[in-house]
């Protein structure tokens, strides 16, 4: 009997498989870039303690970084797009690992041992905190960047006298005045910081740290990075409850 024709060379050049190794590669740049992005971040959202001008000036800056060399809004729109295509092959890269590892019954060590894949809680919330990561960044670029939910009155940019105002301050505030939307903002904060704890260690372990102190040292500076993260963040909308920052 004749079998099946083969599929043609050309199939393979056009859908090349990527090895498990590039995969963890890919995860581990782009979860760099997303811990430095978080991390400024969070330094620019605690200005908020240091008042509504200090606040929306920090926004007018990013808005206006480069200006009149390119247009209002260029580097910031920039950063987006990086942030999105490192979004894609994260989240695409850990979609492929997670079918390999399930294809593969259990993952299992050089030895052939099987390995206990969720040993802690890092690492186990690691899929749920993806997911909810991902549902709080939609909603929160809605919510404080578009303007779209409904955020007690969200004020957009305002030309006044030739000069652009911004109210990411006023925005912020009435955005957590909202009990429902600070719950949610220091729920996703919780799993934020977990998600880059472990991320942090695996990202050490996928570059190829094998030095033992390298590696403690960069466990060490990514769980501290990752919890100073989560509760800078997590103090603003209690600040905001409590009456701190209004």
């Amino acid at each position: 009997m004749v079998g099946p024709p083969a599929r043609p060379a050309v199939v393979a050049v056009f859908r090349p498989r990527l090895s498990n190794a590039r995969l963890k590669m890919t995860m581990a740049v782009t979860g760099i870039v997303f811990i430095a992005y978080v991390a400024v971040h969070m330094i620019g959202n605690l200005k908020v303690y240091l008042g509504a001008d200090s606040m929306n000036d920090y926004a007018g800056f990013l808005r206006e970084l480069l200006v009149p060399l390119l247009p209002q809004e260029s580097v910031l729109w920039a950063l987006r797009v990086v942030l999105i295509v490192c979004l894609v092959g994260h989240i695409g890269a850990a979609w492929m690992l997670t079918r390999r590892a399930r294809a593969a019954g259990a993952m299992r060590t050089s030895r052939g041992h099987r390995v206990v894949w969720w040993r802690s809680f890092t690492s186990r919330t690691m899929p749920t905190s993806g997911i909810v990561i991902g549902a709080f960044i939609v909603f929160h670029v809605l919510d404080l960047t578009v303007g779209t939910t409904g955020a007690g009155g969200f004020r957009h940019p305002e030309t006044i006298g030739g000069d652009t105002r911004y109210f990411a301050y006023e925005n912020l505030v009435a955005g957590f005045q909202r009990p429902a939307v600070a719950v949610f903002y220091i729920i996703a904060m919780v799993f934020l910081g977990a998600h880059l704890m472990h991320g942090a260690w695996a990202a050490i372990n996928d570059l190829g740290v094998t030095a033992g102190r390298s590696r403690r040292v960069g466990w060490i500076v990514g769980t501290v990075l990752a919890a100073v993260v989560m509760v800078g963040n997590i103090s603003i909308p209690l600040a905001v409850m409590v009456g701190v920052v209004s």
